[in-house]
């Protein structure tokens, strides 16, 4: 079966290469891609001010690996101790990312593995007791050219509003920062060639953000997107297909595991 997975270019590889030693024709069709930020000072001044936040929420993989890699080359060597901020992470993905970086996974709180969903709403469950008056959170982001991030398993945009909100609502302080920037890249001839045949010759579309969606719509105006399939990672991120006008539209959680599952329940 083709699967056409829509990723940022170096998170695709992983997902292909898993499809295809399970049998699939998997392509890579990267509909969003990742930068830095245009101006990193922001970023810097954060990491400055780091003991003055209890917590550092990170919507996403992209948000720890940017915000680590940003630290001022002037910083002292990181050594993360009983000081240093809680470090709140989406899913394991981004758990991963806070490991890669040389935070201690007893510095990290997660949803666990077997959470139905990785998003803020799962995050919020296990932090929610932890969360008093006064406790200062620096929520680490990602910017769209619309500075509406809609993707990473539903973790950004609203997800990160949702979150900033149940703090808030607890007494709590809670300041954003632009980690990395999020954009539709330019679609080549063949890409967009693949995205019309896929649209109708019983391909799977597999989304992991709302926002690749939106980029398919653009980048293809005026596709009928009827007869196509998807398998996407979150409620919200479904919901956005079928608002696109997918055919038919299934909703798995965001493991490899699960997701092929649902790729195979097509057949």
């Amino acid at each position: 079966m083709r699967v056409i997975v829509t990723r940022p270019g170096p998170q695709a590889g992983k997902w292909v290469k898993a499809l295809r030693e399970a049998g699939h024709e998997a392509f890579a069709l990267p509909l969003i891609e990742i930068t830095p930020p245009a101006d990193a000072s922001a970023v810097e001044d954060a990491w400055q001010r780091l003991a003055d936040f209890d917590a550092l929420m990170f919507v996403s993989a992209n948000a720890a690996t940017f915000f680590f890699s940003l630290r001022p080359s002037a910083s002292e060597p990181l050594q993360w101790g009983a000081s240093q901020p809680r470090c709140l992470a989406t899913g394991p993905g981004t758990v991963a990312a806070l490991l890669k970086a040389g935070v201690p996974q007893s510095a990290v709180d997660a949803p666990a593995k077997d959470a139905t969903q990785f998003d803020s709403e799962a995050l919020w469950h296990v932090v929610q007791g932890r969360i008093a008056s006064g406790i200062r959170v620096l929520i680490v982001r990602g910017l769209t050219q619309d500075d509406g991030d809609a993707g990473e398993g539903a973790a950004t945009g609203s997800g990160r509003e949702w979150f900033a909100e149940r703090v808030r609502e607890q007494g709590g302080v809670v300041e954003f920062v632009v980690a990395y920037q999020r954009c539709a890249p330019a679609l080549g001839i063949n890409a967009l060639a693949l995205a019309r045949v896929a649209a109708a010759d019983g391909s799977i579309w597999l989304f992991s953000s709302s926002e690749a969606v939106l980029n398919l719509q653009s980048a293809v105006p005026g596709q009928r997107w009827g007869q196509a399939r998807a398998v996407a990672s979150h409620p919200r991120i479904a919901q956005a297909a079928r608002d696109a006008g997918f055919g038919q539209v299934l909703e798995s959680r965001p493991a490899l595991p699960e997701l092929i599952a649902s790729i195979e329940s097509f057949v």
